[in-house]
C-alpha cells in the first residue's frame, strides 16, 4: 500500500455527463492524486465519474477511501475493493466522515448531490469551522454558472465578497494539482 501525505476529498457525479472530458478529468485526476501519493477520499460509488476517479486512482496504485450510506449501496453500486471501504447510516454521516478523513476538497462536475456537498463545506468554511482548500475543477466551463450564482449572492448583498476567496477554481487537473501541492505545502 502506498503511504500518502494528503487526503483529498473528490465530490463528483455518480452519473458521466454528456461531455467525454469529464470522464477524461475524472481518470486524470485519479492518476494524478496517485502520482503524488495523495489519498482519495468520495463517495464510493463504482458508477459515473465516481467509478471513474476510483478506478483510476487504484489503477495508480493511490490508497482509496470509499464512504457510502447503505441505502445507496446498490443504487451506486458500493466499490467493495477500496483500501478503505466504510458504510454509513445515512447520507449525513457519509459527508461527515468523507470531510473529517480529508485535508483539501475538489469538485468534478456532478448534479444535486454534489452542489449539496460544495455548498455544505463552503458554508462550514464561511462560518470558520474549517480551513480546508475547495477547489472547483471547470472542466470545459461546467462550473461557470455557479461562479456566477456565487458573484450574485455577493452582488445582492448576502454574502461577503471573501466567500470567493474560499473557493479556488481551476480549469484542468494539472492546475488542480498545482493549486492543491500550494494549499497543502
Amino acid at each position: 500500500m502506498t503511504q500518502h501525505t494528503a487526503s483529498i476529498c473528490v465530490y463528483c457525479g455518480s452519473r458521466m455527463g454528456n461531455d467525454p472530458a469529464y470522464r477524461a478529468s475524472a481518470e486524470g485526476l485519479g492518476k494524478a492524486l496517485a502520482d503524488n501519493s495523495w489519498r482519495l477520499v468520495y463517495g464510493a460509488g463504482d458508477v459515473g465519474l465516481m467509478g471513474e476517479v476510483a478506478k483510476a486512482a487504484q489503477v495508480a496504485g493511490a490508497n482509496t477511501f470509499g464512504v457510502i450510506p447503505e441505502h445507496l449501496l446498490n443504487w451506486e453500486v458500493g466499490k467493495r475493493d477500496l483500501t478503505s471501504f466504510i458504510v454509513t447510516e445515512n447520507m449525513h454521516e457519509r459527508k461527515k466522515v468523507m470531510f473529517m478523513n480529508s485535508d483539501a476538497v475538489v469538485v468534478l462536475p456532478g448534479g444535486a448531490g454534489s452542489l449539496d456537498e460544495f455548498f455544505e463545506i463552503l458554508t462550514w468554511r464561511q462560518l470558520g469551522l474549517h480551513k480546508k482548500p475547495i477547489l472547483l475543477l471547470n472542466v470545459n466551463g461546467f462550473w461557470d454558472p455557479l461562479v456566477g450564482l456565487l458573484d450574485h449572492v455577493i452582488d445582492q448583498g448576502f454574502a461577503e465578497d471573501s466567500l470567493k476567496g474560499f473557493v479556488t477554481v481551476v480549469d484542468n487537473v494539472d492546475q488542480a494539482v498545482a493549486a492543491l501541492r500550494t494549499a497543502l505545502s
